[in-house]
């Protein structure tokens, strides 16, 4: 067989097989139901929020954190910034808001979000008093930019996550919270505009649609794992799997996901909800967005020294095992795809304009019903999020536009071959530096950031 053959044979299994993926994870998704909320006065409930040049954000955020969530403790990680972040955070501090700030400074700082988080997790431990029921104290960890839904302590509660003592921790959906901006980004023209508000959209598909669907789906094989948006952490958990150094984050780049895999191999239990969420910024240039997709696809290349111990462990079942298996190996399979798709598209451009009466003579002869064949595998596997999403999520979209939404996704989805490929690139050339999202946000004039005591 030539190269050409295996390219096409070998694109077209992936393709089958990733349709076939995606079908079960839809019928899961469209399945599943509201969960039960519980009383959360039962529990004590703390925030760690890690800030590294946050101004924008953190100020208001603790103002929506303390009307929502007034029984709450705040803990602000301020990993160095250079900003006006810290003199945010002391100003509600000095105006009886229940915060705390958490100073790290260089050179011990900005070395990664992981190591942010434990610096808080150290502060509350030794905030806390001795004789405290750790299984009744959970740790939320949130963006600078995080809204979570008003409810979501209600659902934390309910018996199918903290009200079950094999729950170890609650990951909640993410939407995007300027989804719906008209002019995200001003002075700049129509053009420039529509592809921000359509890349904000396709953002909030991507987390509302497969990601959700992935993360319930999960339930069934044992294996959720938890976001570094909206995660809750029972603090019994953390002291399982820090091993004594004060660190239950590990230093992967992805190091949600690693603490997740923590958990599972301490022989605690992940939920998962789409009853509460939180909300964040999307982004709105393709270049920031490819930054932070190559951080997330390179943690996840990172945490592959965990598949020995999976396998080795009775917590995981074989599933469970092939679950976290594909998510780990998905970034390499895109640097493989990336050729295999290619390769087909590429020679049959070349024939096409090289030898163009042999390939309409070929498209005549019962070609072309193959090549629709082999687009509509490539693409339906996308297309089908955009009226899923308006089914489960927003269904005041129209029918149009929710088809338009699911064409664009295939093309969205392109940019995970650039992603993959820069992520192994980085692998190769050993660089492991974190690389901070930008906000969109402004900072707020200094008199709106008065706190009225």
């Amino acid at each position: 067989m030539t190269l050409l053959d295996v390219s096409i044979s070998l694109s077209f299994v992936l393709g089958v097989s990733f349709l076939a993926y995606v079908a079960v994870i839809v019928r899961n998704f469209l399945r599943a139901r509201p969960d039960a909320p519980g009383d959360p006065t039962g529990f004590s409930w703390h925030f760690f929020i890690p800030c590294r040049d946050e101004e924008a954000v953190i100020g208001t955020t603790l103002d929506y954190l303390a009307r929502h969530f007034p029984d709450a403790r705040l803990w602000v990680i301020d990993d160095h910034s250079e900003d006006r972040t810290a003199e945010v955070v002391r100003a509600r501090i000095d105006a009886g808001r229940p915060v705390h700030l958490v100073s790290r400074r260089l050179p011990q700082a900005r070395t990664g979000k992981g190591d942010a988080l434990n610096a808080a997790y150290r502060a509350l431990q030794a905030w806390l008093p001795e004789d405290i029921d750790a299984d009744r104290v959970v740790v939320t960890v949130l963006d600078a930019d995080g809204r979570p839904s008003p409810g979501m302590l209600d659902t934390f509660a309910g018996e199918s996550f903290f009200g079950d003592p094999a729950i170890g921790a609650v990951q909640v959906e993410v939407r995007m919270s300027n989804r719906d901006v008209a002019v995200p980004l001003p002075g700049r023209g129509r053009l420039a505009n529509r592809f921000a508000r359509l890349l904000a959209r396709m953002q909030d598909i991507e987390f509302r649609g497969p990601i959700s669907a992935i993360q319930i789906t999960r339930r069934y094989t044992g294996t959720v794992n938890v976001g570094g948006n909206g995660q809750a952490n029972r603090l019994s958990a953390l002291r399982s799997i820090e091993q004594g150094d004060g660190e239950p984050w590990g230093k992967a780049l992805l190091e949600d996901f690693e603490l997740g895999l923590r958990m599972m191999l301490a022989g605690w239990r992940n939920g998962y909800t789409t009853t509460a969420w939180v909300d964040q910024e999307a982004l709105w240039n393709v270049r920031q967005l490819i930054t932070q997709r190559v951080r997330w696809a390179q943690g996840a290349m990172q945490c592959a020294p965990y598949l020995r111990r999976i396998w080795g462990s009775r917590q995981f079942t074989t599933m469970g095992f092939l679950e976290v298996l594909y998510f780990m190996v998905q970034p390499w399979l895109q640097v493989i795809g990336l050729v295999v798709y290619t390769v087909p598209i590429a020679a049959f451009a070349y024939n096409l304009a090289v030898y163009p009466e042999f390939v309409l003579s070929f498209l005549r002869q019962g070609g072309a019903p193959l090549l629709a064949l082999y687009l509509l595998v490539g693409v339906a596997e996308f297309a089908v999020w955009g009226p899923v999403y308006r089914r489960r999520s927003e269904p005041g979209t129209s029918r149009r536009a929710a088809l338009g939404y699911g064409l664009a996704l295939a093309v969205y989805a392109a940019t995970t071959y650039i992603v993959a490929v820069r992520a192994f690139w980085r692998i190769v050339r050993r660089k492991g530096s974190w690389h901070k999202t930008a906000r969109t946000a402004e900072p707020l004039p200094a008199a709106q950031e008065i706190v009225a005591a």
